[in-house]
């Protein structure tokens, strides 16, 4: 267990330092008086069971699991509108201190299942007592709606291992659509859904 400790620091370092860097991106546009596209970000370091059962799945030998696995790091930026993930994965890419090395778009390419958002995977530098580690991370940015729709899917699929009644499974892809539609709908009115909210900051710290 020792060994997994030591493996895994540096992505947990990664997670806090990515996490306090991404939600700066909200803290920025807020100083400038201007709408986020950034809601909120959360994060998690994949737990060791899980490693090993991907690695299994995948054929990943563990002496290869740095650059075999992308996803150990995982970072979620949620956001209000389907815009603002085109906003949010220019501005990571013109980051120095992070590297793009693949891009996955289930948002344009959806998935059978209904599944929606978009990938980035990064290379991240961390800084140990050994030296600098770079490892991969997996940041997923997703509207509200997707955020809703994937994280109920992700618990079916544990009940399911993926493998859905009929009824359930056109009833996920019906709900996927319907989040969609809703995401399409918020687009539509986004100017008055900003004005609203800005002047319910402005009034709030009156």
């Amino acid at each position: 267990m020792e060994e997994w400790e030591k493996f895994l620091n540096p992505y947990k370092q990664a997670v806090e330092e990515l996490k306090i860097k991404l939600k700066g991106m909200r803290k920025d546009y807020q100083l400038n008086r201007q709408s986020s596209p950034v809601e909120f970000v959360t994060a998690r370091v994949k737990p060791v069971q899980s490693i090993i059962e991907k690695a299994s799945t995948r054929d990943i030998p563990y002496d290869r699991l740095r650059e075999g696995m992308y996803d150990i790091a995982g970072i979620r930026i949620m956001c209000q509108f389907v815009d603002d993930i085109k906003v949010i994965k220019e501005l990571i890419r013109e980051r120095s201190d992070m590297k793009v090395v693949e891009e996955r778009d289930y948002i344009e390419n959806t998935k059978e299942s209904g599944y929606r958002s978009y990938h980035l995977i990064i290379e991240y530098p961390v800084e140990t007592i050994d030296g600098t580690v770079y490892i991969l991370a997996e940041i997923q940015i997703r509207t509200l709606a997707m955020n809703f729709w994937a994280t109920i899917e992700h618990t079916l699929n544990y009940k399911y291992s993926g493998e859905y009644p009929p009824e359930i499974k056109k009833r996920l892809q019906n709900a996927a659509e319907a989040a969609y539609l809703l995401d399409q709908e918020m687009s539509e009115i986004r100017e008055e859904i900003q004005d609203a909210q800005k002047y319910y900051t402005k009034k709030r710290n009156i």
